[in-house]
């Protein structure tokens, strides 16, 4: 509880029995604690050296009578918290002016807004690093045969869908016959992330939130570990753009609901699980009881509810139903 003050658990320990009894002997807290006397003498010397402890020698033998009590916990203990906040908010000052400096000296160079990187291990650090710097939301494109991070061993990508941040990916269709790569993109799916696939992807790319992204260095090298780092601006924008424009071409993969495959939705079509959702959401089933039907979490019902007002052009749920019916969705 107190290592965040300087405190290592055994020197706690003696503290809070010095705090909770009146007057306490090296004999009687090595008997409450089970340690040596040998070690009681050291904590209780470190607790002193701190001002955290006082002893008061007694008539008798080294230490026999010797009586320790805790300095007032509040006045002790919260002057090194006072230190220590005082401290953290003197770093953070001094890390927001250091940003400011890095980001005016990039802005300052004609090289500022992109960052090569050639080293395998260190493109693989930064692609980890840029992920996990993302808030909100992670756009990837997808090649095949990749080597560097394959889809597999995106570790950084997985613990962001379990934070929150939401992954969209568009994924060329001749990498699903890549071996393992369909039990890949189901465990994907199954943690809720949103894919596409295209007959085409022309390069690897993944942009986190919309300050940063990564795009190969060389031209029709998709798989080698030479990058590039693409910072704020123009160029991140038109990536941005071009990610958009592909996501609303290619089509979107979900689990089919009977066996362990995938399937392609088409434009105007829906896919079995999302029909099945509508027609309990629109049965008059909650969220929850939803997808306890289904199997599934009621996070993902309620983002494929939100997925498909938003390609029906619609607001409220009733007006998803009388869409849906419109459709033929449900």
């Amino acid at each position: 509880m107190f290592a965040a003050l300087g405190l290592d658990p055994a020197q706690e320990e003696v503290y809070r029995l010095l705090a909770t009894r009146v007057d306490r002997s090296v004999a009687g807290l090595a008997a409450d604690t089970g340690r040596t006397t040998d070690d009681i003498r050291s904590l209780l010397a470190a607790l002193t050296a701190r001002g955290l402890a006082t002893g008061t020698p007694g008539t008798g033998g080294p230490d026999a009578d010797t009586v320790y009590t805790a300095a007032p916990p509040d006045i002790a203990l919260g002057a090194v918290l006072r230190q220590r906040r005082d401290d953290l908010h003197a770093a953070e000052a001094a890390l927001a002016d250091l940003a400011e400096q890095h980001h005016r000296a990039a802005r300052d160079r004609a090289s500022g807004v992109v960052e090569v990187i050639t080293d395998v291990a260190a493109v693989r650090h930064r692609f980890a690093q840029i992920q996990q710097s993302a808030h909100h939301h992670v756009r990837s494109m997808m090649v095949p045969n990749l080597t560097v991070v394959p889809h597999a061993q995106n570790e950084a990508g997985q613990a962001g869908v379990r934070r929150g941040v939401l992954y969209r990916a568009i994924l060329q269709r001749s990498a699903l016959t890549e071996p393992g790569m369909v039990a890949g993109v189901l465990a994907s799916l199954a943690e809720g992330q949103q894919l596409h696939v295209a007959d085409h992807v022309p390069v690897k790319l993944v942009i986190a939130d919309s300050r940063v992204a990564m795009v190969p260095l060389r031209s029709a090298q998709n798989t080698a570990a030479a990058s590039v780092l693409v910072h704020a601006g123009g160029l991140l924008d038109a990536l941005i753009a071009y990610f958009e424009t592909s996501w609303q071409a290619s089509f979107p993969i979900s689990v089919n609901t009977v066996g362990d495959g995938l399937t392609e939705t088409r434009p105007g079509e829906i896919d079995e699980l999302d029909s099945r959702i509508l027609a309990l959401v629109l049965a008059g089933l909650t969220d929850q009881a939803a997808a306890g039907q289904l199997g599934i979490s009621r996070r993902t019902v309620q983002r494929r509810l939100t997925d498909l007002m938003a390609r029906a052009g619609v607001e409220t749920r009733i007006q998803l139903g009388w869409q849906a019916a419109r459709r033929g969705w449900a």
